[in-house]
């Protein structure tokens, strides 16, 4: 909260202005640095744009605006897609196996993720990555971009290693930014990290000219364009006890529409489950971090007493513990913010059955927030931009 109120009074011109800048580690911002609470709803995206406006006109403060809508515009993508999650999953597995046995493309893989590839932008992004776990949005696109044409390395790979280090990592941002990069996601449609925009958006500080490709095609797949059904708002019966989830996708219970008191909470981590290989300890611990503010306020709020526990997917027995959990507290059902696509969900559907078993039934609440811009994302992202005046006027 204190971040967003520095933030705000530079969130209209200076922000349009500014935004495209990276001054490095410890310099000036013009962005608002706020991605990891976002990501993980201990702030809500309706605060962050309600305090906006109240300090700038929708007209002034319209890039910022589109930034945060474009958090939306991924995830309704995706879960319209999970097929492309699906297959995004197989891959990194496919190529991580890979690395043990194809020495090239082991070779590259370790230059580009330690900083050794003697392309000095870039080697500093991965060191700065790795270090601190956060990279301002034109470094990532840069990054990526020399990852993929210049590096000739698998985007997934590369994907993956953002997913493993950035605090504000999320599945749907970051694996259809680096499928924008590279073509997949607007069909065609590259990005192509040029020297003199490094050059000019860095101040000067890299200057990659003549180590960059200057041209390259698309990436190409097989084609897979089917859009599946958005999940429906669901009733919640008031009368029945339920023992509240939260998960690293939404750690705000108070802007829920619960159904009364929880029995007990409970928190979900699933950050070790990004990813074949280890996930950085800044990742877990701003995670498990989150999560565990995020079960102190439900706490306070509720008025549930010392009863929130914070489970690991990655650790076996974490759903008999849930169970347990919900069982002492006399509840039969589970009540929990909607999961998008990625590792909740995953681990939620994975151990499905267990909960059947044991007569828990889930109850998933879709906030109206992701209701109401999910359908706009079937595209691309012009359809939901034209939506945002006529989104913002129904908080």
């Amino acid at each position: 909260m204190a971040r967003l109120a520095e933030f705000t009074p530079r969130a209209g011109i200076p922000y349009a202005t500014g935004r495209n800048v990276d001054h490095g580690p410890g310099g000036p911002n013009s962005v608002s640095a706020l991605s990891p609470w976002l990501r993980h709803r201990l702030i809500l995206e309706q605060e962050v744009i309600g305090a906006v406006l109240s300090r700038h006109s929708l007209a002034a403060a319209e890039k910022f605006i589109q930034e945060v809508y474009w958090r939306a515009y991924f995830k309704g993508w995706l879960e319209q897609r999970p097929q492309i999650w699906q297959r995004y999953r197989a891959d990194v597995e496919s190529l991580v196996a890979e690395l043990e046995n194809n020495t090239g493309l082991r070779t590259g893989y370790e230059k580009a993720v330690s900083g050794a590839t003697g392309i000095e932008c870039f080697d500093h992004w991965a060191r700065e990555l790795v270090d601190t776990g956060y990279l301002h949005n034109h470094a990532r696109m840069w990054f990526a971009s020399i990852w993929i044409f210049t590096l000739t390395l698998p985007w997934q790979l590369g994907a993956d290693f953002f997913y493993r280090h950035l605090v504000d990592g999320d599945a749907a941002s970051n694996t259809l930014s680096w499928r924008w990069v590279g073509g997949l996601h607007t069909k065609g449609k590259t990005y192509l990290a040029q020297a003199d925009n490094i050059a000019r958006f860095t101040n000067g500080r890299f200057n990659p000219a003549g180590q960059l490709v200057d041209n390259a095609p698309a990436l190409q797949e097989q084609e897979d364009e089917a859009i599946g059904p958005l999940p429906a708002r669901t009733e919640i019966d008031p009368s029945a006890p339920y023992l509240l989830l939260l998960h690293e996708d939404d750690c705000h219970a108070a802007s829920l529409a619960l159904p009364g008191r929880p029995a007990a909470i409970a928190g979900l981590a699933a950050s070790q489950m990004r990813s074949p290989l280890p996930v950085s300890e800044a990742v877990s611990d701003f995670t498990g971090a989150a999560l565990a503010d995020g079960c102190r306020a439900a706490t306070s709020h509720f008025g549930a007493g010392n009863n929130a526990v914070v489970l690991q997917a990655s650790e076996a027995g974490w759903a008999d513990r849930l169970v347990a959990l919900a069982h002492s507290a006399k509840a039969r059902r589970i009540v929990t913010p909607y999961a998008p696509v990625g590792p909740v969900a995953e681990a939620l559907q994975h151990e499905g059955p267990a909960f059947d078993k044991a007569g828990l039934t889930f109850c998933r609440i879709l906030r109206p927030y992701d209701a109401e811009a999910w359908p706009h994302a079937t595209k691309g992202f012009f359809k939901l931009k034209k939506k945002i005046p006529g989104l913002i006027e129904r908080f």
